[in-house]
């Protein structure tokens, strides 16, 4: 059986495609959700955004179990939440974090996130596209796992 890949979004990304067009773009959430399981080629993806940071732990906590992968665009939770990293710090499979601006090229506040440590790849600054860069390469990446357990 294959593991989903999971998609979780963080607070405010509801409102994309309204939300500060010249930061985040015009694309809406549905549209990036369409562009996911488009990348995704027939491999399993669950979608999810949520305002509540509990409900992102609650997932990942699910993704811990069920997914092969997990791809998470945080969003404020970046830079706020310790409780979300300790939970991805538990996720046993690969971790893309996910951003639609380059938040280095942004304010200082936006420059240092709990979630890149425990991540093993980032995106950032590739608008709306990032998302189906980041399901390509969670595609890659989880394909290879077993030839890198078999080596070991």
């Amino acid at each position: 059986m294959t593991k989903p890949i999971y998609v979780l979004n963080g607070p405010n990304l509801n409102r994309l495609g309204t939300r500060e067009p010249d930061v985040y773009g015009r694309t809406t959430l549905a549209e990036v959700e369409v562009m996911c399981r488009e990348a995704a080629a027939g491999h399993p993806i669950v979608f999810r955004q949520s305002n509540r940071e509990y409900e992102l732990i609650e997932w990942v906590h699910e993704a811990i179990d069920e997914a092969g992968g997990i791809i998470i665009n945080p969003a404020a939770f970046t830079f706020t939440s310790m409780a979300l990293m300790d939970a991805l710090k538990m996720f046993p499979g690969p971790l893309v974090e996910l951003h639609i601006s380059n938040i280095h090229r942004r304010e200082p506040i936006y420059h240092r996130s709990y979630i890149s440590p425990v991540a093993t790849a980032v995106i950032a600054g590739l608008g709306a596209n990032g998302y189906p860069t980041a399901v390509r390469a969670m595609r890659e990446l989880i394909a290879a796992r077993p030839a890198q357990s078999a080596g070991a």
